[in-house]
């Protein structure tokens, strides 16, 4: 089960985290309330494809979106993409909107923007499951590099 494969990835590397569980949500707004949080302290963990086989994931907090333009310059790269939903899960072992680099069935590089701060919410495998987590340890734990690649939805 991608929860328990989640769960286990957080307990092993160390990071001391909260977990959380709600019911369906229909919004950030409603996710952020489910988890006790800001809704800019719900972290999306999106899937980037650079090239065939070399992915990466993209930390982007809650109320921004990925700016191409920002992350292609970051990454020295022409082109990136998303995959579709059915190569998400293929290559992360996740369905979208439980992807986290927790326990995924590859260990990729990790960026995250500079927004993120305090306390936030990560995905931990399933829906209505997540982890509460200090950021800094977060990204130190994920050796994220940091970078200002969002922009206000």
């Amino acid at each position: 089960m991608s929860e328990e494969r989640a769960i286990a990835a957080l307990e092993a590397s160390g990071i001391e985290f909260t977990l959380t569980r709600h019911g369906p949500v229909r919004s950030l707004e409603e996710a952020a309330a489910a988890r006790g949080v800001d809704p800019s302290a719900v972290l999306k963990t999106l899937v980037v494809r650079r090239a065939a086989e070399d992915y990466l994931f993209v930390l982007v907090p809650g109320g921004r979106s990925i700016s191409w333009p920002k992350l292609r310059s970051l990454l020295g790269v022409s082109r990136l993409s998303m995959p579709d939903a059915a190569t998400a899960r293929e290559v992360t072992g996740y369905e979208r909107g439980t992807i986290t680099p927790f326990g995924a069935t590859s260990a990729w590089p990790v960026v995250a923007d500079a927004t993120i701060s305090g306390t936030v919410s990560i995905g931990a495998g399933a829906h209505g499951v997540a982890a509460l987590v200090a950021a800094d340890v977060l990204l130190q734990t994920l050796d994220a590099q940091v970078a200002d690649v969002t922009e206000p939805e």
